[in-house]
């Protein structure tokens, strides 16, 4: 029987290093448990009250909450919007955590980390900026509604600067929640370029599309910009070679291992295509009804469970 509980005990190796677990001998049988989702990292498209309040910002706002109150840690980003105004938000700088330089399509982009605080909610939030990215510029339209051509690069060092600022920080999440369009590429870079390293090594990634639309399409620049330690050239063979949104939020959805739906953002093509790759789809979610917090740190559980044992009694 000792035998059997080691042969169990390897089997998790892998995972074990993120979980507490035990095994208990019972005479004939193994109990055998393991704890749920421990640290969810959000990357969100935007956060009450620091943008204009709407689904998407609402959402950035209660997710991660909800998670919080069930007694899990959390780490939320998002990106410094020009219309923040830092003195009234009480932003400042996280000096050790700024001044890393990010390459992108051969330029370098300083990366400044900022951080405030939501006390009704006890809750702490990053804010990725740059003065070429955010600086001054709104989300995906300026003040005339006109389209920022950069938006695939400014969604790339996004992306790169929270996962940099993650594996910094030496924390492990064990679930990441990918929100909007600036969210998109995450998933790609968490598992290919950042695959081996211990921040990402064994996390599971929720996507949810929502957010301002992009209408232009991405350039051949944006393509080139993607390019990233690991990536063998071929992530995008199978995309056109002018990418629109509706491709980002696909090209999202290959590297996630969820779909996680808000109200009045439910694309049917979309829909398809995650259950399409397998992937299992929950929502569209309203945070304001009876047992909304317990849904989404409940789904979150179940995909951090995928593919690892479940509590048995063999008896």
């Amino acid at each position: 029987m000792q035998k059997n509980a080691i042969s169990l005990a390897l089997k998790v190796k892998r995972w074990a290093k993120t979980q507490l677990f035990f095994i208990s001998l019972q005479s004939n049988h193994v109990i055998f448990c393991f704890m749920k989702t421990k640290k969810v990292l959000f990357i969100t498209q935007g956060i009450m009250p620091y943008v204009q309040e709407c689904t998407v910002s609402e959402w950035g706002r209660r997710i991660p909450q909800f998670v919080q109150e069930h007694g899990r840690e959390i780490r939320t980003f998002m990106p410094k919007w020009g219309t923040i105004n830092e003195r009234r938000c009480q932003l400042h700088e996280v000096i050790r955590l700024s001044g890393m330089n990010l390459i992108i399509d051969e330029t370098d982009h300083l990366l400044i980390l900022k951080v405030a605080s939501i006390p009704s909610a006890r809750m702490q939030v990053y804010f990725i900026d740059n003065d070429d990215y955010f600086m001054r510029r709104l989300e995906e339209v300026d003040e005339k509604g006109v389209e920022y051509p950069d938006n695939g690069e400014r969604a790339i060092f996004y992306a790169r600067g929270v996962l940099e600022t993650v594996k910094k920080l030496r924390w492990v999440p064990d679930i990441i929640h990918c929100q909007g369009w600036s969210s998109a590429i995450a998933p790609m870079y968490v598992k290919v370029c950042f695959r081996e390293e211990p921040s990402f090594r064994d996390c599971r990634i929720v996507f949810t599309p929502g957010g301002g639309k992009l209408t232009l399409p991405l350039t051949q620049q944006f393509r080139n910009s993607l390019q990233f330690k690991g990536m063998t050239g071929h992530e995008l063979d199978s995309f056109p070679d002018v990418l629109t949104e509706k491709e980002l939020l696909r090209l999202a959805l290959n590297y996630s291992d969820a779909l996680l739906l808000m109200p009045g953002y439910e694309d049917p093509e979309l829909i398809a295509y995650a259950k399409e790759l397998g992937l299992p789809v929950e929502g569209p979610l309203d945070i304001h009804e009876k047992g909304a917090s317990d849904k989404v740190t409940n789904f979150f559980d179940s995909i951090w469970s995928q593919g690892k044992p479940d509590i048995e009694t063999n008896q």
